[in-house]
């Protein structure tokens, strides 16, 4: 008899940010995949004999091949198993839950998919900045640190919510100005959203490379840029440590 496979987003960090599904999900599952992000009190709602397979996936760091991850997933599921493969943020948003729907779905093998909340969203919460308001855009874009075309990505005037962009944030922050983006762009920076050793910073675009070195902001954060995240930013820098 098959099983079933469930992606799951496990949030931003905090691990009272799950949903209820999601622990109804963990509670159930007989094997978890879990990633690096995931907070190690999430796996708290995992059952007592569930095994617990670490496939960390984390940019410039040596990780388990999605190639694997695929073939534990189908092979435990053909085994009659319940699967949780435990995402950070959520399984569709930059977590390659596509690819993995893609691979179960070629292998005939039953599957779910529980959202988590994003990092994206839980980044601009953290600044007390919404994603959209309806005097200023009617969206935003959320895009990774390798987009080609950040002038079009300019054009539409919207909020960028940029993932996995600190390694390049020089490069872009180059590219956004050439597109014609001004200077005083209100932009921020935020490092592990949501937990404890949160650490967030509002700036303006031409300060932002500076401004995040001094306050040793590193990967994994959220890079802002747009009017939604400081309508007037001050000329001192506003910088936050700490939950």
């Amino acid at each position: 008899m098959s099983g079933k496979v469930f992606l799951v987003g496990a949030g931003p960090g905090d691990p009272d940010l799950l949903t209820l599904k999601a622990v109804k999900v963990l509670k159930r599952a007989e094997v978890i995949l879990c990633d690096d992000l995931v907070h190690e009190d999430v796996l708290a709602h995992a059952r007592p004999d569930a095994r617990i397979v670490r496939v960390g996936k984390r940019g410039g760091r040596a990780s388990t091949s999605q190639e694997f991850i695929d073939h534990l997933m189908i092979a435990e599921a053909r085994r009659g198993r319940i699967v949780v493969r435990l995402k950070g943020g959520d399984p569709m948003i930059f977590g390659r839950g596509g690819e993995e729907c893609e691979a179960l779905r070629a292998a005939g093998i039953d599957f779910e998919v529980v959202n988590g909340i994003t990092s994206g969203l839980a980044a601009a919460t953290a600044i007390g900045a919404p994603l959209t308001h309806r005097d200023v855009c009617q969206g935003a874009i959320l895009v990774t640190g390798t987009a080609q075309d950040w002038e079009a990505l300019v054009r539409t005037r919207m909020p960028l919510v940029i993932y996995m962009g600190v390694a390049r944030c020089a490069e872009i922050v180059r590219a956004l100005l050439a597109a014609g983006l001004p200077p005083t762009t209100p932009a921020a920076a935020v490092a592990n959203a949501t937990r404890p050793d949160e650490t967030s910073l509002v700036t303006r675009l031409d300060r932002l490379v500076n401004d995040m070195q001094r306050a040793r902001i590193a990967s994994p954060a959220v890079l802002l840029v747009g009017q939604t995240f400081g309508l007037e930013v001050a000329e001192e820098v506003q910088q936050h440590v700490g939950g």
